[in-house]
């Protein structure tokens, strides 16, 4: 395989996961701690800027482009989820929350191995 289809599948890869990463984030987006909690906001913020980024290049097929986002976006998305799993258990201990912590954390760390 050529590098151009080694990075489409790595482009599809990180875009399967940002689906269940886009999940937490509606999860926070509508929760109603998130409005009274300003970096819970932060959280759901990051994680849609994230995403953002990424659009673009994933609209138009450009994996370069796509991974080269991804890759320089990858610390401040790290930062959010440590931030939310800090966090989470003050705001909420309902398996809501605990289930999307751990949904980030588990998305962030197969980004970190997919983009390694």
């Amino acid at each position: 395989m050529n590098d151009s289809s080694n990075d489409q599948r790595l482009m599809q890869a990180i875009d399967a996961q940002l689906a269940h990463l886009w999940m937490v984030r509606t999860f926070l987006k509508h929760a109603e701690e998130t409005e009274e909690d300003d970096e819970l906001q932060e959280v759901a913020r990051a994680l849609y800027d994230y995403m953002l980024a990424l659009g673009a290049p994933l609209e138009s097929g450009d994996a370069a482009a796509y991974l080269k986002q991804a890759k320089k976006k990858l610390s401040k998305l790290r930062r959010a989820g440590e931030l939310f799993l800090e966090i989470q258990p003050e705001i909420s201990d309902h398996t809501n929350f605990r289930m999307a912590a751990a949904s980030c954390r588990t998305v962030i760390a197969e980004l970190e191995r997919l983009l390694a």
